[in-house]
Parts: C-alpha cells; structure tokens; sequence
C-alpha cells in the first residue's frame, strides 16, 4: 500500500494568480493524493468509478480529481477503509471529493432532483409530506431507503464517520439542503440547523480524519437559498468555524448564480478553497469562476453523452441527427475520441446499434469526449487567468457557444 502520500500528507490551497476587480482566481490545491490546479473539473464517479470510463481513460483526458457520493458508498464504507481508502479502493490513485449524502437524502424528501432550476418559482412544488421519503429533525434526517427497502438515518455525525471511512481527500459537511419551493422562514429555520450540523461535523471530523493514515480535509456547505441577507450571515459564522475549504450548494435560480457566488465569496476566508456543487454548463463554469469558485462538478457531461448530446465548440448536437458526417465530432477537440478519427456518423451508428457492446463502445466514447470538452475549458480558464485574459477569453468562448 501506498505510504508516500504528497504535499507532506497535508491539505492547503495557493493562489497563484487573481483575476483583476473580480472574486475569480487561478491556484493549486494541494492534497495528500496529488495537487488540483484550479480552476478543475471533478468528474463524478458516483460508486467509485465514472460509468463506461476506465481509470486509464480518466487520466487520457487529463482529469484531475474524482467526486464520489457518501450515500452510494455508505454500505461499502467499511470494505473501501480496510483498502487504504478510495483513492487505493477505486483504482483512481489520485485527489478525491466525496459529498456528505444530503443531497441524495434530502432529494428523497421534497422529491427535488434538480439544484439549480430554469424555471420560475411558482412551477415548483414539493412532494406532499404525507409522501415523503425523507424527514429531517434536528438530529439528522430519517429516510426510507428504495434501494434496500429498509429504514435508515444519516445525520452529522453518521456522515463524517462514512465519508472517513471512504476516505477522500476532500469531505462536505452535512446540511440540509431546501428546494425552490421552501418560503424564507423555512429557509431561516433551515440554515439555522445546517450551522449546528456544521459544528457538529466538524467535531466527529476530527476524531476521524486522520483514521487511514493520511489527512482528509472538511468543507463547510453553504446554504441560504437565494436570500443575500442569510447567504451572507451564514458565510461569516463558517467563515470563523475551522474548515479547510467550503461547498457552494442550493437551490437558485440560473440567472442569479454569479450574484449569489458574490455574496458568499466576499464573506468566505479567500485563502481557503471553494466548491460549486452540482454545476457544468460552460456559462455556469465561467460565471463561478470569475465569481470565485475554484472546483466544480456535474453528472451532466457524461449522462448527456449518453442520450446522445454531445459538447461542441459552437454548442451542443444531437449526435441522432448526424447520418452521414465523416467530421470528427468537434474539430480541432484534443479528446482520444477525436483524435482517433471518430466521426459522427459512425458514432451515431454505434449509439443506434442493437449491439449491446457497440452502444457500451459509444457510450464510452462520447463520455470521454464530452468530460474533456468540460476539463479543457477549466484548463484554459485557468491559462487565460495566468495570462491576464481571462475576459476576452469568456467573452470570446461564450459568443461561440451560444453564439450571441
């Protein structure tokens, strides 16, 4: 097993360059299991391992670091601690994030998937709580379990000795997470009880984090909807709580992302490196990282991939509609898929195939294209920052996007 771990078996972050009158800056987190220079991507392997992608595939396409999911994980944990944890566990080797489980817990409650919403808020409505999977009290949050057909319950202190026992490099604090559809009187009294639950974790964390030998860091999550007054009250009070770096999470809606990152990032310790959950829209990626998000991640890229929605320059394709394009699927990509001479056609054939191998070939494929598309963006955030060109370079990779 492998005992040399890196950066003195410590967790810091350095900033090495700022973008000029903004929150936005390019650095390195350094981690026992390898550095992450940011802006990144984390590709998320929800069980350990990115679906249809080989640990060889994730380092062709340059990622940095892995997210995985302390729910998912939380039966296994014990199995991943006696292998040296997860980044020895999943073959992965490198820096690794795991979420503390709210979300997926709180999802089973109010029956909302979706972090940030397009749509406006009088859409939103919450599962009747007679219906409810879930049900929060002020020790944690009782839930039915679907997959296993049995009760179960994960508050603080279960969450950190599960994500300590998986062992990322990186672990969330436990919150609770509210939907679009919650008033702000819940939202005070919801936030109110993701502040304890911070204090809370990072008391078990402690006992904890040092359990397989090597340091495992703690972000606080921030919470505080799409209200100014409590994002920033809650930014000051985990401002003053020991954590090594915070989670940016909530519900909100789009257009109010870069606005509510501002509240927080003025209020957080600029030191200290911060995480936006749940996002990678190119707009998104560049709004969070001009407004001072340094690590972002999303399971969009590769599920999208595999519906047949593929990541180009000039916006997104349906790979369905391409019936007989000999281009590669984005020109001048730097992806293996591209690179091997892939075109569209024969990638829409594979996707089509009754070929259960061809269609797992695609899906492999189109995964690998679509997760570099994302790392290669933050890569050149983080080049255009060092180079003092940060928005020409927005401006320039929005108006090809979307071309407006």
């Amino acid at each position: 097993m492998n005992h040399n771990y890196q950066n003195n078996n410590t967790f810091s972050f350095e900033i090495t360059k700022r973008i000029p009158g903004q929150l936005g800056r390019a650095g390195i987190i350094h981690t026992p299991h390898g550095d992450i220079k940011t802006p990144a991507f984390m590709c998320v392997g929800t069980y350990g391992e990115v679906r249809f992608m080989s640990m060889e595939d994730l380092h062709a396409i340059n990622a940095q670091a892995m997210l995985s999911n302390g729910y998912h994980l939380r039966n296994i944990s014990p199995e991943i601690a006696q292998k040296g944890g997860l980044a020895a566990w999943s073959g992965w080797n490198g820096p690794t994030l795991t979420d503390s489980g709210g979300f997926q817990v709180m999802s089973l409650g109010s029956g909302m998937g979706k972090v940030v919403s397009m749509d406006r808020e009088k859409e939103v409505t919450n599962t009747d709580p007679k219906e409810r999977l879930a049900h929060v009290s002020e020790d944690g949050v009782e839930f039915f379990d679907p997959f296993t057909n049995q009760k179960d319950f994960i508050g603080p202190e279960e969450s950190m000795q599960i994500q300590c026992r998986i062992g990322a490099d990186i672990h969330m604090a436990y919150d609770e997470l509210t939907s679009l559809a919650d008033s702000y009187e819940y939202n005070v009294e919801a936030l109110a009880r993701t502040e304890r639950w911070a204090l809370r974790s990072l008391e078990e964390h402690k006992k904890r984090h040092m359990d397989l030998g090597y340091y495992q860091a703690l972000y606080g999550v921030i919470q505080g909807g799409r209200w100014e007054d409590l994002r920033r009250s809650t930014c000051k009070k985990f401002a003053k709580m020991d954590f090594d770096g915070y989670g940016l999470g909530g519900a909100f809606l789009k257009e109010s992302l870069g606005e509510i990152l501002k509240w927080c990032n003025e209020e957080l310790p600029e030191h200290k490196p911060r995480h936006l959950l749940g996002l990678s829209r190119p707009d998104d990626i560049l709004i969070g990282a001009q407004n001072g998000a340094d690590t972002f991640d999303c399971v969009a890229p590769s599920r999208e991939a595999r519906h047949g929605r593929i990541y180009t320059r000039h916006g997104n394709i349906s790979i369905k509609k391409f019936t007989d394009s000999e281009e590669p699927l984005d020109i001048g990509c730097d992806c293996p898929t591209c690179q091997a001479g892939w075109t569209k056609k024969r990638l829409r054939e594979l996707l089509k195939s009754e070929n259960k191998e061809d269609k797992y070939l695609y899906f492999n494929l189109a995964t690998a294209h679509n997760l570099r598309f994302i790392i290669r963006l933050t890569e050149e955030i983080h080049q255009a920052i060092l180079e003092e060109r940060f928005e020409e370079y927005k401006n320039k990779f929005l108006k090809d996007f979307y071309g407006n």
